[in-house]
């Protein structure tokens, strides 16, 4: 193989962990390696302040220049960026993080395409200032948590570590504004859960790749007549039954799965699928003082930026919302919304109840599984 260095990443990934005071590295596509570039170590007063994270932080009459957020969110969760592939909208994204401010900002999977680097380099600077944007936010007080997919799969173990102020973890809870907790994870150990067959899997992949080449191209049309971006192959994948049986089937597995632990819901990628949208509890997590809210479980999967430019974030009153990065009016176009009602704080009895409930048999063995979540 040749481009992207990988051992040399793994070494200078290796050497912050150990030593944190080390400076990020610019990825450069001449060399093909990390190289140091000497920054200052952010001081108290450049650093994100929650005291001063409120909507006022910036008013209507302001004037928000390319590098000043004019959109203040408590939580933002992206997935399936894709870094190193030809299809990623690296441009648009970083729109929208020049654009977007955060308290807390989660990358569920799938940031860096590595199956991609391998077949073929392909590191244009958009793609290296994605990388960039996300260190440079870590260091300077937003909340960035990692959690690594199938594509980038090579970072998984350093889980529970962090790289560059931002920790890297397996799947983790958010506790929301509202006193929501959500349970994140990518998504991609399920996948035995929605295989439709070997003949439709194969089929499936070489018809992605062609949808995503027609994507591309219509991409580039619409774009020199200056229309906005619009994803044919969400579209096409919309009206073909065996891939709306195959979300039904990786939507029911996460589901099922996030209900053995004290969640409120779920949030993933894997599929670039976005969705966000309630559904029954099964029974066995259900008490007869439950209430109507507490019956339903959220699931939301925040989609890609291969297709669709999508992403959740959770608004300064709580709600959660499913977006959609409009790159014309550099705005968050909401698709869908859930407005969570503030729950109100835990007594003795409750707290006690939830803490049994935290071990659940495993199905397969019959022993018991362990809140296995940070």
């Amino acid at each position: 193989m040749t481009g992207f260095n990988f051992k040399e990443f793994e070494t200078t990934a290796q050497g912050q962990i150990n030593d944190p005071s080390l400076s990020p590295p610019i990825f450069n596509r001449s060399t093909q390696s990390p190289t140091s570039v000497p920054t200052s170590a952010p001081t108290p007063s450049n650093r994100f302040n929650s005291a001063s994270f409120t909507p006022s932080a910036l008013t209507s009459d302001q004037t928000a220049s390319p590098h000043t957020p004019s959109i203040t969110v408590n939580a933002l969760w992206l997935s399936d960026i894709h870094l190193g592939c030809k299809d990623c909208k690296a441009d648009y994204l970083l729109s929208l993080l020049e654009t977007v401010r955060c308290q807390h900002l989660y990358l569920v999977g799938d940031i860096v395409d590595l199956w991609a680097l391998k077949r073929k380099l392909h590191w244009p600077d958009s793609h290296n200032k994605v990388l960039q944007k996300f260190i440079e936010l870590a260091q300077n007080g937003t909340q960035v948590i990692y959690l690594p997919g199938n594509h980038d799969e090579l970072i998984k173990p350093y889980a529970e570590l962090s790289l560059w102020n931002i920790k890297i973890a397996r799947q983790h809870i958010h506790h929301g504004i509202g006193g929501h907790k959500l349970l994140m994870l990518h998504g991609d150990q399920f996948d035995a859960d929605v295989c439709v067959g070997r003949f439709y899997a194969i089929l499936g992949d070489h018809l992605y790749d062609l949808l995503l080449f027609l994507n591309r191209n219509l991409h580039s049309l619409r774009e020199r007549l200056g229309y906005p971006y619009w994803s044919l192959a969400s579209y096409i994948k919309s009206k073909v039954g065996k891939a709306q049986a195959a979300i039904g089937h990786y939507r029911q597995a996460v589901l099922n799965y996030a209900q053995h632990f004290d969640v409120d819901g779920v949030i993933c990628g894997h599929i670039h699928q976005p969705e966000l949208s309630t559904h029954p509890r099964a029974a066995q997590y259900c008490t007869p003082q439950s209430t109507p809210e507490q019956r339903k479980i959220i699931y939301a999967n925040d989609g890609d930026w291969v297709e669709n430019c999508s992403l959740i974030t959770e608004t300064l009153n709580g709600d959660l919302q499913l977006c959609r990065w409009n790159e014309q009016t550099l705005n968050l176009d909401i698709l869908s919304s859930i407005a969570l009602v503030q729950q109100p704080p835990e007594t003795h009895k409750n707290k006690q109840q939830k803490t049994a409930a935290q071990q659940m048999p495993n199905t397969n063995t019959g022993e018991t599984r362990p809140r296995d979540v940070a």
